[in-house]
């Protein structure tokens, strides 16, 4: 694969924390390339690393070691404003109370691209609206955030990622506490955008059934190794059947999907 095709890759990558009197390693030599236009899905057990991971690959905690590259040029080089031009986080967190309306969220999303007053242009407002069709929430945009669900919330802070309109969106486990009915509706909003904007997505997530249906490549992360493939592949190495440290689950290759023991 080209590297003109990955939108963000990773060399010998070393993550963790570093303190005054030690450096914690969570894992060292990761290799990723993450394509144009691909919903990966980011896998593993509760406290294994994915949120550093994530925060890695964001720019929000530095490697111990090794580069990521965004578009090719290393995300260390960018300045906070071209970051945010290019790279968009979606959160898990409550928004702090307020009386924003959905619109209003949607357009924070432009605050890399508006003028020192914050005034919205005529490109701007283009974007906003691009993005309130692309995920179908024309009839919540005059709601306050507290007057919606929080699957509906999610779809809109998606809809704010997509106005800043950057290269890839980064989201940290989207699909919790959502019940399995709008898990679908993310993640089939999700596989639509990567299909309709050939922008490249990364969300990580517990719902692992879900993932292999609905991801075009995965990335597992356990205690002895990182990997990514297609979901497919991924069966086929039994990798699943390693990711929890429990003799109550097993995965099926048969059927693709965990079943108690």
């Amino acid at each position: 694969m080209s590297k003109q095709n990955f939108t963000l890759q990773t060399s010998n990558l070393s993550i963790g924390y570093k303190s005054k009197s030690e450096t914690i390693t969570i894992a060292k030599n990761i290799n990723l390339g993450l394509e144009k236009g691909k919903l990966i899905a980011l896998i593993g057990e509760n406290g294994i690393g994915k949120s550093t991971l994530l925060k890695t690959l964001t720019g929000i905690i530095p490697p111990l070691s090794g580069e990521v590259t965004l578009l090719n040029k290393l995300l260390k080089s960018y300045t906070p404003l071209d970051l945010a031009q290019e790279l968009s986080i979606v959160l898990t967190e409550k928004l702090p109370p307020s009386n924003l309306t959905v619109y209003e969220i949607i357009a924070l999303g432009r605050q890399p691209y508006t003028n020192w007053l914050g005034t919205l242009s005529g490109e701007d407002k283009i974007k906003i609206n691009e993005a309130i069709e692309l995920t179908e929430i024309q009839h919540l945009v005059n709601k306050k955030h507290d007057e919606i669900s929080d699957g509906q919330l999610q779809i809109a802070l998606i809809a704010r990622a997509l106005t800043q309109d950057t290269s890839i969106i980064i989201l940290d486990e989207p699909t919790t506490h959502l019940d399995l009915v709008h898990k679908a509706i993310l993640l089939k909003l999700l596989q639509k955008l990567t299909n309709e904007t050939g922008k490249t997505i990364l969300y990580s997530t517990h719902d692992i059934d879900l993932a292999i249906q609905m991801s075009d490549e995965m990335i597992v992360f356990t205690s002895t190794q990182i990997v990514q493939d297609e979901p497919c592949s991924l069966i086929k190495t039994g990798i699943f059947n390693t990711l929890f440290d429990t003799k109550y689950l097993i995965f099926d290759t048969y059927i693709g999907k965990f079943k108690i023991k």
